[in-house]
């Protein structure tokens, strides 16, 4: 009787710690102890080897992860990623992904469904690399979507990291990554594909902002916070749940609108975007200046056969500035500024220097 309730006693107790509540109270408890890792323990540099030469060696150097030839590309929803991805898709030299950690589980025909966004020009489908795929699904996770979204460099996915490394190896040409849910994992990338080129995209955020409105209700300006988690399209209230346990500015009780929110969380992901990858650009810089942005970018990434004219083509500047019929910019500018002061007090000054695109 005895074993029968406690059996049902921890099933109960993993159940509750998977929920909000559940980690919220998790993380209060435990505070700053899991901070220090056992990894901080021990000092590698000081490791001689084994001390047997019969016994197995590591080959980690010529793993999957360790190839150079993976490129990454990161960027926010409504960033200009889909146009990226599929540049790099047309090019005779790639196999390219597109966001991987999508919950419609690209390389699983029964679930991915057949819907398409009318917004992504020139796109047909997502999904036709995943084909032959179908594997994939014994490693992906349902959490990578919303949940464990920041991760460091100490932070331990071995199935994440295989559920990539076997994309990268069935790629029949240079594989090519695109995510909308990496920015805050760059840290764990950079520590487990160390010889991969990490690009990062980003938008101005006020037409970044009004192009994730799909909603009439999320275009009212006066919308209370709870009314857009309610008809939101793009994740909010998900990343808003899970990275306010590292950010605690970023709980609902802190938020004064949702554009508050949107910003706090752009103006994040575009602090990690600069100090962790390798290249960065603009969603402007790219449909203004193509061929420039373009040439530039695929010398970084060193591909050497392109066409240059037939990737400038495919890109259709979009109309900037419609953020102006949801608000005037002194309204965005106080909301940003409000921002702005809450991120520098919170990191201190030093990170104020990456400033945002300008208006």
């Amino acid at each position: 009787m005895y074993s029968l309730i406690r059996r049902q006693f921890f099933q109960f107790l993993r159940k509750a710690s998977k929920t909000f509540e559940g980690k919220a109270i998790t993380a209060e408890t435990l505070g700053g102890l899991l901070n220090s890792s056992a990894r901080s323990l021990l000092s590698m540099e000081t490791d001689k080897g084994l001390p047997y030469t019969d016994l197995g060696e590591s080959c980690k150097k010529t793993s999957t992860a360790h190839r150079s030839d993976i490129v990454f590309i990161t960027g926010r929803f409504r960033s200009g990623s889909t146009l990226l991805w599929n540049l790099f898709r047309q090019m005779e030299n790639c196999t390219a992904y597109y966001e991987p950690f999508n919950e419609r589980r690209w390389f699983d025909p029964s679930a991915r469904g057949h819907s398409m966004d009318n917004t992504h020009r020139g796109v047909s489908d997502y999904w036709k690399e995943y084909d032959g795929l179908e594997g994939l699904g014994q490693y992906f996770s349902e959490d990578w979507p919303s949940k464990n979204l920041l991760m460091d460099a100490q932070s331990w996915d071995p199935a994440m990291k295989r559920f990539i490394e076997i994309m990268a190896e069935q790629a029949k040409e240079r594989p090519v990554f695109q995510f909308n849910r990496l920015d805050f994992r760059l840290p764990w990338v950079r520590h487990y594909f160390p010889n991969a080129k990490i690009i990062h995209l980003f938008r101005h955020p006020r037409d970044e902002w009004f192009s994730c409105l799909f909603h009439d209700r999320c275009k009212d300006k006066d919308c209370s916070l709870q009314e857009f988690f309610e008809n939101e399209g793009f994740y909010l209230q998900a990343w808003s749940q899970d990275l306010q346990f590292h950010f605690p500015f970023l709980a609902s009780k802190c938020i004064q609108h949702p554009y508050h929110l949107f910003f706090l969380i752009w103006r994040l992901s575009y602090l990690f975007g600069m100090q962790f990858a390798h290249y960065s650009i603009s969603y402007e810089q790219l449909t203004e200046s193509p061929r420039m942005v373009l040439t530039d970018l695929l010398s970084v990434l060193d591909f050497q056969r392109y066409d240059l004219d037939a990737l400038a083509s495919l890109i259709d500047p979009r109309q900037t500035g419609r953020w102006k019929y949801y608000a005037d910019e002194e309204w965005f500018r106080e909301q940003e500024a409000s921002c702005e002061l809450i991120i520098a007090e919170y990191f201190g000054k030093d990170c104020m220097q990456q400033k945002p695109v300008s208006v």
